[in-house]
């Protein structure tokens, strides 16, 4: 009888602190012997990384994936979804979904996470913390989440461009603030993050 093939799952996410825009994770999934770094030279924690950087090694996600090496989803709970149920909630939610479409049967690998993130308990899991700077699959999760959710706020901006979504990403720097209070909430902020005067 054949053996079963184990898989490794790395997740992250990505815009947890910014004021508008969804939060983003990331779930990559690999064969256990696949070398990750050698596949992506110079993979990192996103956050060690230049945009550059990350958009390079996000095409090579693609190109990767296109051959069958690597699986990844990346999930965008909206601000809408985040006011309602809170961002820890959304976040779970997305990475129970994201860990049970690349590995459905739990028996079939194990589940590597950043931070306080933690997986269904069904499955074998480890819990890093650091893991987007030590653990490669944690790290293209990362990289996934980023750039999946940078990429939609620029798309974003050109829908609302009077708050510069493509300059801070939605994070609630001096010049997002400037902007919200010369116009108010867009229908992509999270109201419930926000600290107006």
């Amino acid at each position: 009888m054949l053996l079963r093939m184990k898989w490794i799952i790395g997740v992250d996410e990505a815009g947890r602190g910014p004021i508008a825009g969804p939060v983003s994770v990331g779930v990559v999934r690999v064969r256990e012997d696949y070398d990750l770094l050698a596949a992506f030279p110079g993979l990192n924690d996103s956050k060690k990384l230049s945009e550059k950087k990350r958009e390079i090694l996000f095409a090579l996600l693609q190109e990767e994936q296109r051959a069958g090496n690597v699986s990844a989803v990346v999930l965008l709970p909206s601000a809408e979804k985040i006011d309602a149920k809170g961002i820890a909630p959304c976040i779970r939610g997305a990475l129970e979904k994201g860990v049970r479409t690349l590995l459905p049967n739990p028996k079939e690998g194990k589940v590597f996470l950043d931070g306080s993130l933690k997986a269904p308990e069904e499955y074998e899991q480890e819990t890093i913390i650091g893991g987007d700077g030590l653990i490669p699959a944690i790290m293209l999760a990362s990289i996934a989440a980023k750039v999946t959710r940078d990429r939609l706020m620029k798309k974003l901006a050109e829908d609302y461009p009077a708050y510069g979504f493509d300059i801070h990403k939605g994070y609630g720097t001096k010049l997002h603030y400037e902007r919200l209070r010369a116009y108010g909430p867009s229908p992509i902020h999270r109201l419930s993050f926000l600290h107006l005067e």
